[in-house]
């Protein structure tokens, strides 16, 4: 819990890609669509790495119906102002037309330094996340939960998966973006962390070893803010509704939570072998919600929604104390339904095209009437 006992606050960001709506291609209009959403957002709505995408943030909430409010306003707004230009703002991992690389890079002192020091990978930097934000000022707590939360995260990789195209085709995976983010010197799972000062040290050697344009490149999957006093859950896929996004939250809010007494106790987070963690990773990034994950634990190989199931166990404790257990295991239910993001994505190939997918994510990202 927080330091006066209430629940813990929270908030997220999410990236977003811009496309024509005529072509329905990515296409290089962040700044407009920042420029015209700012009016309603202010500093709630930023530029990314490339011209391609935009970020929206919520102010911390209680609730994940507060939360969930939040982001649905926020991608209204954003709607709107990509409307207003003939464009619009899509909910997916990875661009589905257009994405060409290398991708049209953001001015800027820090975005320049970003070029010269990653280089190709920067060209290839057009995918997008959803970032989970937990109320944690504490940081050597806050590096200690790291530690339990990493066994968890090939699972919420498989529930968000939501990025199946690149470069106009089919990958054959779930969560493409996973595999893309995966090349990056400072991505992906977070090592054990002995201390607070355990991480300080690593972050100074990456820094000294060029791997870093400063500390906000820290891109683990798990991380205590460089900004804020959170810890950072952006393991995922952006989800393709804003009634996902607040779920995923909600979801890691209350693992969260359910984890706390552990971490208070001073108990160690579990040890797990490297390359167990990069197996269910992969196969989480491949496979999503719909096929078989890893245990990190055994290697054995079990039905992804198993090991879902098994994640919303650990978090129940969490999560019927802040009254989400309905919200969380509703959305698991409707994906066993309908399927994750990705299938949802393919379906709409099916019927239509991969200008069908843009539409259907169009429609979906913020279905609310675009004048706001």
């Amino acid at each position: 819990m927080s330091v006066d006992g209430e629940a813990l606050r929270f908030g997220v960001e999410e990236e977003f890609l811009v496309i024509d709506r005529r072509t329905r291609a990515t296409v290089a209009g962040a700044p407009a669509v920042i420029e015209r959403a700012a009016a309603r957002l202010g500093d709630r709505v930023c530029g990314e790495i490339t011209l391609v995408q935009v970020e929206s943030r919520t102010r911390p909430c209680t609730t994940a119906a507060e939360l969930a409010g939040q982001i649905a306003a926020n991608r209204a707004h954003l709607a709107a102002a990509a409307d207003g230009g003939g464009l619009g703002v899509i909910a997916s991992g990875t661009p589905v037309l257009g994405g060409a690389v290398p991708s049209p890079i953001t001015e800027g002192p820090r975005q320049n330094r970003g070029n010269a020091t990653f280089r190709g990978l920067h060209h290839e930097a057009a995918f997008c996340a959803l970032h989970v934000h937990v109320e944690m000022a504490d940081r050597e707590r806050a590096v200690r939960m790291s530690n339990h939360l990493r066994p968890h995260l090939p699972v919420l990789i498989a529930l968000g998966a939501n990025s199946p195209y690149w470069c106009e085709r089919d990958t054959g995976y779930a969560s493409w973006r996973t595999l893309l983010w995966s090349r990056w010197p400072v991505a992906g799972p977070p090592p054990y962390l002995e201390s607070a000062e355990h991480y300080d040290t690593l972050v100074a050697t990456m820094q000294e070893a060029g791997a870093l344009v400063d500390v906000g490149n820290v891109f683990w999957d798990i991380r205590p803010s460089a900004h804020l006093p959170t810890l950072e859950v952006r393991v995922s896929d952006v989800p393709i509704t804003a009634e996902e996004s607040a779920a995923l939250a909600a979801l890691v809010r209350a693992l969260i939570t359910s984890l706390l007494p552990a971490v208070d106790r001073g108990e160690d987070g579990p040890h797990l072998r490297p390359e167990l963690l990069r197996l269910a990773y992969w196969r989480a990034a491949r496979d999503g919600l719909s096929g078989s994950g890893v245990d990190v634990h055994t290697g054995k190989l079990l039905p992804a929604v198993e090991l879902a199931e098994r994640l919303l166990e650990t978090a129940r404790p969490g999560l019927e104390r802040h009254g989400d257990l309905g919200r969380v295991t509703g959305w698991l239910r409707r994906l066993i339904e309908h399927g994750d993001g990705a299938s949802r994505q393919r379906r709409a190939a099916r019927g239509g095209g991969l200008t069908g997918v843009v539409d259907h994510l169009l429609q979906q990202t913020a279905p609310m009437p675009r004048a706001v």
